[in-house]
């Protein structure tokens, strides 16, 4: 079959299912199994497509019409202007978490060699990006599920973050902590377990152990700040991924696990998405630094 007429059927495939695919997606799927791009569809609208390549393309637009993300199925995502594996059982890395990357090194400016965990770390977007930003930085990255482990490796590997190390562990009851360091960042699961059954069809196809943040949303924020505290140097800082409209509360969770200058950051939608607290110095000085 020729191009254009495959990309036709495609569009054909989903109105007989009665499912609305944005056409952008149709085009991303068309470039990975066939490698025609939306770009160069006009000029090879002629080229012949292998029985292989259709097959492949149409069962990718099965599963999509069934609501399987196209980040499963091209099995990769951008992030940061990265691109990072992804698979069924990690969480699919999204723009409104670039927020927290941008905050963290905005705090990090003016600090060297930093000290950094990402807990939570899924397909290690979050602490893969600071660390290839900062060549200077050591970076620990810990997440329990099995299957998004093994993206956190191949990203590590993939995008040769050398400066990066994978760990497996549970951040709510963690073996041994490590020390002094500068910074810990978290995407944790914030989504109340009652809503989890209204989420998007796409979103509940992604792993419920990276979406579940218990009966309010709110288990990984109670537990992270007063366990990983002794983690932090006086002075360093946790920084959070929050969900829409839990800003007051994960503050007052930073606030009562001895934490100050606790700051909000917008993302693009101008949506509270960060909240961060900086760890009370023993001697009680004011952390001098540039207000974020």
């Amino acid at each position: 079959m020729r191009a254009q007429e495959l990309f036709q059927n495609c569009i054909a495939f989903c109105e007989n299912r009665g499912v609305s695919i944005p056409r952008f997606e149709l085009y991303l799927l068309l470039e990975e199994f066939t490698g025609v791009s939306r770009a160069r569809l006009p000029l090879e609208r002629e080229k012949e497509i292998s029985q292989t390549a259709e097959k492949r393309l149409m069962a990718a637009l099965e599963g999509r019409c069934s609501g399987e993300p196209l980040q499963y199925l091209l099995g990769r995502w951008e992030f940061y202007g990265r691109e990072f594996r992804v698979g069924p059982g990690v969480l699919i890395p999204r723009a409104d978490t670039e927020t927290l990357v941008e905050h963290a090194l905005f705090y990090l400016q003016g600090l060297s060699a930093p000290k950094i965990a990402d807990l939570c770390a899924g397909s290690g977007c979050v602490g893969v990006t600071l660390g290839l930003e900062r060549p200077d930085a050591e970076v620990c990255l810990a997440e329990l599920s099995e299957q998004a482990f093994f993206y956190l490796r191949e990203n590590i590997r993939g995008l040769k973050a050398e400066n990066c190390t994978a760990v497996r562990e549970d951040v709510l009851s963690p073996a041994r902590l490590p020390e002094g360091l500068d910074l810990i960042v978290s995407n944790p699961p914030y989504i109340p377990d009652g809503e989890l059954g209204s989420l998007q069809r796409e979103v509940r196809r992604e792993p419920a152990m990276a979406l579940s943040g218990g009966g309010d949303g709110l288990r990984f924020y109670r537990g992270i700040p007063s366990l990983w505290r002794a983690a932090l140097r006086p002075g360093g800082m946790l920084a959070f991924e929050i969900g829409c409209g839990q800003e007051q509360e994960v503050k007052e969770l930073l606030l009562q696990s001895g934490y100050e200058e606790v700051r909000f950051r917008q993302d693009l939608s101008g949506i509270i998405r960060v909240v961060s607290g900086i760890k009370k110095k023993e001697n009680g000085e004011e952390r001098k630094n540039a207000e974020i």
